[in-house]
């Protein structure tokens, strides 16, 4: 029941004000009046111009950055596609010796319980334990493309590592990380083995950020002032199952290469397959990059959320 009481996280959030302060001023520009710890949802943006948020700086052009200028011309083409596709592949992109760099890095931080697994065997934030691991997903030739890509900076929001298969039903992050206006996200997906149809690798449902973004409203899952929605989260995976039937969403699989890295859309459906042979790892590092100005949060438990 503490878990959707919606004091529960504004007590936590009054705890952590300086990394919730950043979205006063965007408030400020929304006419919404809302302190630092108050809960938010797609609720409260119903029927406000997402034009007052508008401040994108200039940002280079896709094929002039230099990262599209020095990858193989089958991810170039990946990465033209992006728009229309809602994903883009770029073929062992990191070389050999950082990915065995990253898996030994993700042990010792393990080894010296810097990280460590939760309930759902992923590692929160190892970016934040390591610098060598941040600098990856801080890149500037990285951070130059997915600028490109978004038509606006981005910032890295947060790192998920994991050892085996995710094998998590198919979902958008839209709903786990929400942005304000919608969009203003795109995920990273690096493989750090070679991944194969037995290990559980990352399947995803091209052209699907182009469905509409499925939020608390549309599996009536909103809640009231005290408590968060009474749904769980099955809800929501069955309802994201119904919509990809009805729109005849047709699923791939990417057996990856390691080093291949998949960046996706902040609405592209995507999931983990079934890991099939738990004598083989699957490590993998997932990074997430936000606009900063647009507000982020979490749509499900209506938490801001926190930034550095």
């Amino acid at each position: 029941m503490l878990r959707k009481l919606k004091l529960t996280y504004i007590l936590y959030n009054i705890f952590n004000k300086r990394k919730l302060t950043h979205n006063l001023k965007l408030y400020k520009k929304l006419g919404l009046k809302k302190f630092y710890f108050s809960p938010i949802s797609s609720k409260d943006f119903k029927n406000l111009d997402k034009n007052l948020l508008n401040e994108s700086g200039a940002v280079c052009n896709l094929a002039d950055t230099k990262l599209f200028k020095n990858i193989d011309e089958r991810s170039q083409q990946s990465l033209l596609g992006f728009e229309q596709e809602g994903y883009a592949i770029l073929n062992q992109h990191l070389p050999k010796d950082t990915i065995n760099a990253i898996n030994t890095e993700i042990e010792n931080l393990l080894a010296q319980k810097k990280v460590s697994f939760n309930n759902a065997n992923k590692i929160m934030f190892a970016i934040h334990q390591s610098n060598f691991l941040k600098s990856i997903g801080e890149d500037e030739n990285l951070l130059a493309l997915l600028s490109s890509i978004m038509g606006e900076e981005v910032k890295l929001f947060q790192s998920i590592n994991f050892k085996m298969g995710s094998e998590q039903h198919t979902h958008s992050d839209s709903i786990h990380m929400t942005t304000f206006p919608l969009g203003g996200l795109l995920g990273v997906w690096i493989a750090l083995e070679d991944i194969e149809l037995d290990n559980g690798p990352l399947q995803y449902f091209p052209g699907s950020h182009k469905l509409p973004y499925y939020l608390n409203q549309d599996y009536n899952n909103e809640g009231n002032a005290f408590l968060l929605g009474s749904k769980t989260y099955s809800a929501y995976e069955a309802m994201i199952e119904e919509k990809l039937q009805e729109y005849s969403q047709k699923k791939q699989v990417f057996t990856a290469k390691a080093g291949d890295v998949l960046i996706w859309h902040a609405n592209l459906f995507h999931g983990g397959e079934p890991h099939l042979n738990k004598a083989k790892t699957r490590k993998s590092m997932v990074l997430h990059y936000f606009a900063p100005n647009r507000i982020c949060y979490h749509e499900i438990t209506q938490r801001p959320a926190l930034m550095g």
